[in-house]
């Protein structure tokens, strides 16, 4: 039996569902968009211009649900399947996209740059239990104006695995998508086997911006499944109960539903997140705190009640260092995601309130990961019962360590981590010099790492990638891109 949690009862969904509809269709979804307002209103939305709001009816916003997909496939830039958003099926991917990285030599923070960026997707690759790349930090030495697509120039050259990402400018949509034809050959395929999900994030309290609004339905259009990040801060912008927080978020996300819908029915979503609470005493947005984690798997407790996969920004810490607090935060988030059964966990990696990136804690996040997989599996009898002849040979022989029970069930039983987890004794501990966990962490980034192997991706589509990127970088004065290594 899959173990599994639930924080509200089916009358608190349906309420709450209640009360957002009744939000969008008496106040209205603030939209800095002509296009989307005027692709609303020929659908039938109430749009103001001059306050630039569209009020959205129970027949506007049901004609939008019953077009979004119940699930959807990921496929890595070789083509080949790595995602079902089905279910409960989960799958992590580190979270985005931080301005700053942990660097493992000093312990401090700093500008990552672009040799950090290909490091870190060379880590990615190795670590198992993340399904997924994402655009995880910005690389200072790029022109702004690149950044997003320099990411993902970077990831898609680097890595095979498929990319959370998202675009913070209308202009740089275009190049990232054209990234993407030149990795699949043309629209029809990228349509059929999508490489990328772009995060859509509408702006507390229920508003789109000119950009975002433009990008959810430039994804529509070119096929390019997209997430909702909804990003209510309980007590700031969006009222400090949780239930109330919920009301809010789920406006923000049936907004997205209606724009990507209406602009190409059946688009593929994810109905996701990143909310936080806030934290008057230090005017922060903790997303470690455990009722941020309530509000993701209640949130997701809501889209699965409409029948759409879900995402959520968790499973990360506000520590400030790979610390017990970075391990607290991230165990218990990635847990609670798990039980929940999230599709699409966005967090791992992440440190001070999802500003910084760590490759340390990627590779103890790992594990975590791996950890929640084992608890999803459950609890299941392996040649349990009857009981009694097993039994009765851990009294004849006084242990089972050889017992053909134990050595055909040992690995599917008992979860072995990697060596970033410490569970020698403290006396081989001592003996092997103290290593600690960030020495131990570090360790294991050079050695994956050091058996990287690149891509796969035929080298004409790499060589088309770097022509696009570097076209890119001319346009914006740019003499060159920086070096790789």
């Amino acid at each position: 039996m899959r173990p599994t949690l639930r924080l509200l009862n089916t009358d608190l969904i349906e309420r709450i569902l209640s009360e957002a509809r009744d939000l969008l269709s008496k106040l209205g979804v603030e939209i800095h968009n002509e296009g989307v307002l005027e692709l609303l209103a020929g659908h039938g939305a109430d749009v103001d211009g001059r306050k630039q709001t569209a009020r959205l009816s129970s027949h506007v916003i049901d004609k939008a649900l019953a077009t979004v997909p119940c699930s959807f496939k990921l496929f890595d830039v070789l083509g080949n399947q790595t995602h079902d958003f089905a279910g409960d099926n989960v799958y992590f991917t580190p979270g985005s996209a931080a301005i700053n990285i942990l660097d493992g030599a000093t312990g401090e923070m700093r500008r990552p740059d672009t040799a950090d960026y290909v490091r870190y997707v060379k880590l990615v690759t190795g670590l198992p239990h993340l399904a997924s790349q994402s655009t995880a930090f910005i690389p200072a030495d790029v022109h702004e104006m690149i950044s997003d697509s320099y990411r993902l120039y970077l990831s898609l050259l680097y890595g095979e695995k498929p990319v959370v990402t998202g675009a913070f400018t209308v202009e740089g949509f275009a190049v990232m998508k054209d990234l993407q034809l030149a990795v699949r050959g043309d629209e029809r395929s990228l349509a059929a086997k999508p490489l990328t999900i772009f995060s859509c994030c509408p702006t507390a309290p229920i508003k789109w911006s000119d950009v975002t609004s433009q990008n959810l339905v430039d994804c529509a259009r070119w096929s390019i499944p997209v997430e909702f990040i909804s990003m209510p801060l309980s007590g700031f912008v969006a009222p400090v109960t949780l239930a109330g927080s919920l009301v809010q978020q789920t406006a923000e996300t049936l907004s997205g539903i209606v724009i990507s819908q209406l602009a190409r029915p059946g688009h593929a979503v994810l109905y996701g997140g990143s909310p936080a609470v806030f934290d008057v005493r230090y005017e922060t947005t903790p997303m470690g705190a455990v009722e941020t984690m309530m509000l993701n798997c209640a949130n997701s407790e809501i889209g699965k009640y409409l029948g759409i996969p879900t995402q959520g920004y968790i499973a990360m810490s506000d520590a400030k260092l790979l610390d017990a607090q970075a391990g607290l935060e991230t165990g218990a988030g990635a847990l609670l995601a798990a039980l929940s059964g999230i599709n699409s966990v966005s967090g791992p990696g992440m440190l001070d309130f999802e500003s910084c990136q760590s490759l340390e804690k990627l590779v103890l996040d790992n594990e975590i990961c791996a950890m929640s997989y084992r608890l999803l599996a459950g609890i299941e009898p392996r040649e349990d019962f009857p009981a009694l002849p097993i039994f009765q040979e851990l009294l004849a022989e006084k242990h089972l360590l050889i017992s053909d029970h134990t050595r055909r069930h040992l690995r599917k039983e008992i979860l072995f981590p990697g060596p970033v987890i410490d569970r020698a004794t403290r006396a081989r501990w001592a003996r092997d010099g103290k290593v600690t966990l960030r020495e131990r962490a570090s360790r294991e980034i050079e050695r994956i790492i050091g058996r990287y192997q690149p891509s796969r991706l035929a080298g004409d589509r790499k060589a088309a990638l770097t022509r696009l990127m570097q076209g890119e970088a001319r346009r914006h004065g740019m003499d060159g891109l920086p070096a790789q290594q």
